[in-house]
């Protein structure tokens, strides 16, 4: 059984660039990749704005190579990225030399392939290709990344909604210290989709100006896409292979309040038994804690949820924090895994990233994001808040070694 769970590797794909270099680039010029949407054929494509990859499928297709002719769905493509720079920033030589695994989050799957399908489909039943619809479970991107990595050791899915990610971590991290894996790469991925895009208009918490985490304007959230991975690895195996330690991932907790089917409860009851259960975990002290990335989705029931749990939990004394989403959007399934990337990214460099589109306190809270990026700062403990429909909400804290 390992006592520690350590992060050794990081891969991310995202609108805001297509490796880890880009998007660490883009958050330190404070440029947002949320715009119109260059590759979804919508309706909205100029009237919502979304944060989307800057390349099309066939540009995708182009970074993995694949050797195959299998059908791969942009989930898939977005997730084999990911999670293959992870692995290369692991140092990996080797997948099979250590009991390795693949965690993968999604919540639409390979929908932007089923969606297609069925628009060819519902005008003629003798159109579509059925290599479109074969692909729309969630577990077929899992299968994918894990026979483009090579991992033959342990593979599973998990959707949890926007908790989704952050769940595979933890559920990974629990492989590893119950000695089941060595290592596990986890995360998640998600693509852009007509059915999400509608959806999410059809509840009516999409912002027409792009998202403004807990500004007293909010006005709803963006959607986005891509994917977010990490290598953890037990004390043993990291310490075998003498490579680079990023940092620990010290605490971690689940829970579910089952208040509503989208809305959080009104005083983040849930939210605040995730913090609470996982900053315990860690054994750290709230004051120790550095650094929030808040799940912060600029809808007005969100934010004012998960503000009023951070007031519970922290008090007065209420740490630096922002929302990457006004970088990333929000990536459902996958900003568990993108948001712990820029956690490990914030202690590796020791920054903290601002909340872009700020420019008004909340009424009901006593605290504001950080509106500027902050280098040179003293980052040794980061928590990343991922809260999902269903009010199951994850809470993770990395620590520097």
């Amino acid at each position: 059984m390992s006592d520690k769970v350590f992060v050794t590797g990081i891969g991310i794909i995202s609108a805001i660039g297509n490796n880890t270099g880009e998007v660490f680039n883009s958050l330190n010029l404070s440029a947002t990749g949320i715009g119109f949407t260059s590759y979804l054929n919508t309706i909205h494509r100029n009237e919502i704005p979304v944060a989307g990859v800057k390349a099309s499928n066939e540009e995708l297709l182009e970074i993995v190579t694949p050797c195959d002719n299998l059908a791969y769905t942009r989930t898939a493509l977005l997730g084999m990225i990911a999670a293959k720079e992870a692995v290369i920033s692991s140092g990996i030589k080797d997948i099979s030399e250590k009991r390795t695994g693949l965690v993968s989050a999604t919540s639409v799957g390979g929908m932007d392939k089923s969606e297609y399908f069925f628009s060819k489909f519902i005008k003629d039943n003798k159109a579509g290709k059925l290599k479109d619809i074969i692909t729309h479970d969630c577990g077929d991107s899992t299968e994918k990344i894990a026979d483009y990595l090579g991992v033959k050791d342990y593979i599973t899915t998990i959707s949890t909604a926007c908790s989704s990610s952050a769940n595979s971590i933890m559920f990974g991290a629990r492989l590893i210290k119950n000695g089941i894996l060595d290592r596990v790469i986890a995360g998640g991925t998600d693509s852009l989709t007509k059915f999400t895009l509608n959806g999410f208009n059809t509840l009516m918490i999409l912002d027409k100006t792009g998202c403004k985490p807990f500004d007293n304007n909010r006005n709803g959230l963006t959607l986005g896409e891509g994917a977010g991975f990490l290598v953890l690895e037990s004390e043993r195996a990291a310490n075998s292979s003498n490579k680079e330690i990023l940092c620990e991932l010290k605490g971690y907790d689940n829970s579910c309040d089952a208040y509503h089917q989208t809305a959080s409860s009104p005083e983040g009851y849930g939210a605040y038994l995730a913090m609470k259960g996982a900053i315990g975990m860690s054994r750290l002290s709230t004051d120790e804690i550095d650094y929030i990335n808040a799940h912060g989705t600029g809808t007005v029931n969100n934010d004012l949820s998960e503000g009023k749990a951070i007031e519970k939990i922290f008090g007065n004394k209420i740490p630096k924090l922002s929302s990457t989403k006004s970088f990333t959007g929000h990536t459902l399934g996958a900003a568990g895994g993108i948001e712990a990337v820029l956690s490990v990214l914030s202690i590796k460099d020791q920054t903290i990233f601002p909340n872009l589109n700020f420019t008004q306190q909340m009424k009901e809270l006593s605290f504001s994001p950080v509106t500027n990026l902050i280098k040179d700062i003293e980052v040794k403990n980061v928590l990343s808040n991922s809260f999902g429909f269903g009010g199951n909400n994850t809470t993770l804290v990395f620590s520097r070694v």
